[in-house]
């Protein structure tokens, strides 16, 4: 599925809310193994609850936030324009409620 990406690069939209996009600048090899650890721990996450295990849950999504905030799509920005975190913000109150609102509807 193709979700629209802002012109800036920083975030992709699904349902109306801005989601942050991994930092481009990392390399390759690095943002693919951040990439299967976070898809490790979210399989681990499942796994847990199928259980019934809180330790593997609990510890599971420690796992997913560290390899989500490796990846730059939490914790601090990964651009050093000074421009401020919409992270999870619904576009259309944000400064991109322009571009937003031009998108096709299924956005």
């Amino acid at each position: 599925m193709h979700y629209p990406t802002t012109p800036d690069g920083r975030y992709f939209v699904v349902r109306g809310r801005l989601w942050r996009c991994s930092n481009p600048s990392l390399p390759e090899a690095e943002r693919q193994q951040l990439v299967n650890e976070l898809m490790r721990a979210r399989r681990d996450v499942g796994r847990g609850k199928r259980a019934a295990d809180t330790e593997l849950i609990a510890d599971a999504r420690r796992r997913v936030h560290d390899a989500k905030v490796a990846l730059g799509e939490r914790g601090d920005v990964w651009w050093s324009d000074g421009a401020p975190d919409y992270n999870r913000k619904m576009a259309r109150n944000t400064p991109y409620a322009k571009w937003f609102a031009e998108l096709p509807e299924e956005s």
